[in-house]
């Protein structure tokens, strides 16, 4: 989802590797103790392809695959495929995007290809996630920032997402949601209501568009935005403009008719220029890139779209 912005991302930090004899909580330790303790670090096994990493300095996570499992299911642990400090992206403020790994969809325009498959992640627990952002917290309420949920698709993780976002509530930490609603009927009531945003990416207007550009059906998103719509939950719509593929009048004035369904609570519609940015991904992840020769819309062609927005009534970037 956010891979729709334009930006082809990469971990704020590098995932962190076993520690070692190197370590000072180790290092200050005799030979055989430094062992047992360096050997408790190390990667424990493979969840499916997901490797388990502990963070620099913590003990691995999980002692067995029956735990790691479970800890999934109850939102205990999430798959990871990265984070980012930003600013002025994926929502107000200064934020620490959480991207998540994998995607039931596969837009054909995705930046980011790699968080659309669950191998390319690395299992964390709530509390590294917490223990992360209370790192922050500062930063979040000097800048009117916080988090946000992004992949990949954040909502087939939707156990997690409802565990830290309630976390954060308690703390005050501003909660985003980048999604392309695929999966919105099994996200509950009560995590909407915990939700102070959604990014929600209307890939398409039409259903036969969207199915060329996605693989899949657009009538989940609408339905997931009338849902936000009825609990009052305010939505940034993000739409990217594609030559060729979803920049048809006909396509764009459809995306702004849904938007404008949900005009109590559009705060804002993005229209995001399509570019070449994260092209060599594809390859890297084997997977075919459709889009090697399409050019980015002019700036005339996609003012020319936000005009079509603002036509609604709604606030276009």
């Amino acid at each position: 989802m956010t891979s729709s912005t334009g930006r082809s991302i990469k971990a704020e930090e590098p995932l962190d590797r076993e520690a070692t004899a190197t370590d000072p909580a180790v290092a200050s330790r005799g030979d055989g103790e430094r062992k047992t303790e360096t050997a408790k670090r190390q990667v424990v096994k493979p969840l499916g392809d997901v490797t388990l990493l502990p963070l620099r300095g913590e003990l691995a996570p999980f002692g067995a695959r029956s735990d790691e499992l479970e800890a999934l299911r109850a939102g205990r642990a999430a798959q990871v495929h990265s984070w980012e400090l930003v600013t002025a992206v994926d929502g107000p403020g200064t934020r620490l995007s959480i991207f998540f790994s994998g995607c039931p969809l596969r837009c054909v325009f995705c930046h980011n290809p790699d968080t659309m498959l669950a191998h390319y992640g690395t299992i964390r627990t709530f509390e590294q996630v917490t223990k992360r952002l209370r790192r922050y917290r500062s930063i979040f309420a000097a800048s009117g920032g916080g988090v946000t949920f992004t992949g990949g698709e954040a909502m087939q993780q939707l156990p997690f997402i409802a565990n830290v976002t309630a976390w954060c509530k308690e703390q005050g930490i501003h909660t985003a949601l980048d999604t392309s609603g695929y999966l919105g009927a099994h996200a509950r009531d009560e995590l909407l209501a915990d939700l102070d945003l959604v990014l929600l990416d209307v890939k398409s207007g039409d259903e036969e568009t969207y199915r060329r550009v996605t693989s899949r059906e657009l009538a989940p998103t609408i339905a997931f935005g009338d849902r936000l719509s009825a609990l009052g939950t305010k939505i940034w719509v993000r739409f990217v403009l594609v030559p060729g593929w979803t920049d048809a009048p006909e396509n764009i004035e459809r995306v702004a008719d849904i938007a404008a369904r949900w005009s109590n609570v559009v705060e804002r519609v993005e229209v995001l220029p399509f570019h070449q940015m994260g092209r060599e991904k594809w390859s890297q992840v084997r997977m075919e890139y459709r889009l090697g020769d399409v050019e980015p819309p002019t700036p005339e062609a996609t003012q020319a779209a936000r005009e079509v927005f603002r036509s609604r009534g709604l606030q276009a970037y």
